[in-house]
């Protein structure tokens, strides 16, 4: 029971992201940034650009969300089918099975996101 307990609670907390990322309205002044690297070293990390990213998907503003951060709408659907997966898991009592292992995915993750950031390093693209 307290699993099932767990996974609503997850959900609440990311519908209730996803309406506080729906209501609010992301600045481009590195003075008010969320990301610390930005904000101390004028430098954006790998992730810079997500959390707006985000809340422009919460909007429905797709392409506003592409250009912040490519990856963005990637992220956002692999957390849904693993909050889904998750449920069906508690649904069916059976153990969470994933086709993968999560921390191949991860470094995967952390790989591609590194191998961007740079790119739009170079590229002169990161998004101040």
């Amino acid at each position: 029971m307290r699993t099932r307990r767990t996974w609503l609670l997850a959900g609440l907390a990311g519908a209730a992201g996803l309406a506080v990322l729906h209501l609010w309205h992301p600045s481009n002044d590195p003075a008010t940034a969320l990301c610390l690297s930005r904000r101390l070293f004028h430098l954006p990390c790998p992730l810079c650009g997500m959390t707006r990213a985000f809340a422009h998907l919460a909007k429905g503003e797709w392409s506003a969300a592409v250009t912040l951060h490519p990856l963005a709408p990637v992220l956002a659907l692999e957390m849904i089918l693993g909050w889904l997966a998750w449920g069906a898991a508690l649904a069916l009592r059976r153990p969470l099975r994933l086709p993968v292992r999560l921390e191949a995915v991860m470094l995967a993750h952390v790989a591609v996101l590194c191998a961007l950031w740079l790119g739009r390093a170079a590229t002169g693209t990161l998004p101040w």
